[in-house]
Order: structure tokens, then sequence, then C-alpha cells
């Protein structure tokens, strides 16, 4: 079989004709509507951004809409997805485009948005305006280095530059939207990570992983990042049907998230000494409830602390009703401590 360029691209293309997945955002060519999906998509599985993607276009249907929305509005309905540093982006950027007047239609223009980097920008600037520039990411990468037998670690700046390069040769210029998708496509189905379809594979013959036996090799990553562990313990202080919340600040995880009392921050487990002195009873509700993050893992205790009579809380915590939480934006790991705090399950009084 010929696996020349032409012929990768119109085995591909037949294969994304026949088994693409169908997709809300693949229905429209409105920028707004397809970064949205990019934005969304990063870091998350179909299943659940399609949801996430729907709710968004339902309450901001119009770029309009999302820039004139508050930070909070944006990051209650972002509520679940993580990396939170996203719709903060998205936030700011759609506010760019409206200072701007309008979509950027070329590249670089499209990548000065905030939070857009290459891939993001190749994508909506092939599949919205039709822009002869390739995508590059993690299915493309596990693409073309099993098919070519690529070595390069794809975290390097030389995998990264060969990736790139090898990409956008194989670009149809005539179908920059349909290679793309079909790219993507192509490797979370058939190219999957674990259990690729390799004997049903149209690109079987010219598969270099495949005929060297490397398929559960390719491709190559450089393990640069080591995960640390963080220990956490968050008291929910109820005082007459209100609750202390505080809004953490740039510089750390959840920033613009909200969360109860932080009483202890390390990497050790800790004794939990209360910033203030009144009366009341102390509830261990669940220890050491494990959270993973991209680099860190989160060992977090909760407590319920019900005052006798109201303390006065350390600088930036505020009295929120508790019929109120749900207006507050807050990081998955805090939605348990509520789920915790709700439940009529049995504790451990301290």
């Amino acid at each position: 079989m010929d696996s020349s360029p032409c012929s990768f691209a119109s085995v591909l293309l037949k294969w994304f004709e026949e088994n693409g997945r169908e997709l809300p955002w693949r229905e429209t060519k409105d920028p707004y509507a397809i970064w949205l999906s990019e934005v969304i998509l990063q870091q998350t599985r179909i299943q659940q951004g399609w949801a996430y993607w729907e709710r968004f276009m339902q309450h901001f249907p119009r770029v309009e809409d999302l820039a004139a929305a508050t930070e909070d509005e944006v990051m209650r309905l972002w509520q679940g997805l993580g990396y939170y540093s996203r719709a903060r982006n998205l936030h700011t950027a759609a506010r760019q485009i409206v200072e701007r007047g309008g979509f950027p239609q070329t590249f670089e223009e499209i990548k000065q948005l905030k939070g857009v980097g290459d891939y993001t920008a190749a994508a909506i600037g092939s599949i919205a305006f039709g822009l002869p520039v390739a995508v590059v990411d993690g299915n493309v990468y596990r693409v073309l280095a099993r098919h070519f037998g690529i070595e390069t670690p794809i975290n390097s700046t030389e995998g990264k530059k060969l990736f790139a390069t090898l990409a956008q040769e194989l670009l149809p210029k005539s179908q920059p939207s349909e290679f793309n998708q079909a790219m993507m496509d192509f490797g979370a189905i058939q190219c999957a990570p674990q259990s690729p379809r390799c004997l049903l594979c149209p690109l079987a013959e010219t598969c270099e992983a495949l005929r060297t036996d490397r398929v559960e090799e390719l491709p190559v990553k450089l393990k640069t990042v080591k995960v640390k562990t963080r220990r956490l313990t968050y008291v929910y202080v109820r005082y007459q049907g209100e609750t202390a919340l505080h809004r953490r600040e740039a510089g750390d995880i959840w920033q613009g998230l909200w969360e109860p009392l932080l009483v202890s921050d390390s990497p050790q487990p800790s004794n939990v000494n209360l910033p203030f002195s009144v009366e009341g009873t102390l509830t261990l509700l669940r220890k050491d409830v494990k959270h993973v993050l991209t680099h860190r893992i989160l060992l977090t205790d909760f407590y319920l602390f019900e005052c006798k009579e109201k303390p006065t809380l350390p600088v930036g915590y505020q009295w929120i009703p508790e019929s109120e939480l749900e207006n507050y934006a807050v990081p998955r790991l805090i939605e348990l401590l509520w789920e915790v705090v709700a439940s009529p399950v049995s504790h451990f009084t301290i």
C-alpha cells in the first residue's frame, strides 16, 4: 500500500466519512460554538464535556452574552469540570472578542485570545474558517508516532517541531477541517491509547509500529513532573443556618473558587487548630479523602464545627446562608464536603 502523504490523508478521510463522531458543535461553522467546545474538551472526555457545552450554549448563546456575565456566573456553570483557569481564560477571551468587534479569522489573531494555543487556534481556524493549519494533540501524536515509527519524545522541543511539521505536510489544503477532525477521531476511536483496533485498521499495511511490534511503546513521552502529595484540613463552620466561606486568591489551585475554613495546608498531617475561641462541637466527617489533580495528590480531612455563639472569622472569610451555597462556585472536592454535611450518616465527635 502507498504510504505517501496523499494516500495517508485519503485513507484517513474515507475512514472519517464512515466512522466520524456526530457531535453538535460539528453541525455549525459558528466560531464561538466551536471555540467553546474546544476549550471545554481540553482534559475532558466528550461524554462529560457535551453536557457542559450545551449548558453554556443555553446560558450564553452568543459570545456577547458570555462576555457580559460575571466571573461567578461563569465559574458556577463550569463547576465540576476542573482546570478552572480554562473558565477564567474563556471569560477573558470572550471580552477580547467583543472588544475587537468579532471573532478573529486568522491563525495568528485567534492565538492572541487568552488561553488559546496552537492546537486550539488550528482547530478553530480550520473548522470555522477553512484555514489550512494542522492540529497536533495527544491523538495526533499517537497516530503519527505509531504509523511512522517515530521514537522522538512528544514532549521534547525536537518532538513538538517534528510532529507539527509532519502533520502540516500530511494536511490536504482543500480539506483542513475534515482532515483535522479525522485525525482527532481516528486517534480516539481506532488508534486508541489502550487496545487499539490494529487488526481492523485501514492503515495497518503501512503502520511501522504494527510491523515492528511497537504499538504499545509509542508514542514516547519523557517523565518530567514529580507528583507531590498535599494534605488539607477543612472545617465546615455552622452557626444558626450560616457557614463561613472564603474565595481563593490567585497563584494556587482553584483560583477564584470558594472554600470553607481551611485550617491546615501542608505535606504532613496536623492537628485541628481553630482560629477563634468559642464553644462548640467539632465532628470528624471524613478522613484522608483522596483527590487527584494533574501534578499533585490531595489528602483531605473534613470536619464540622457547630458553634454555640457566633465567632469572628479570619480576614477574607464571610458568613453565607447555607440555603445559598449552591450560588457559589466550588471545586469538586468541596462539593463532596457539602454532600457529607447534608447526609444523615453517622460521624465521629472529637
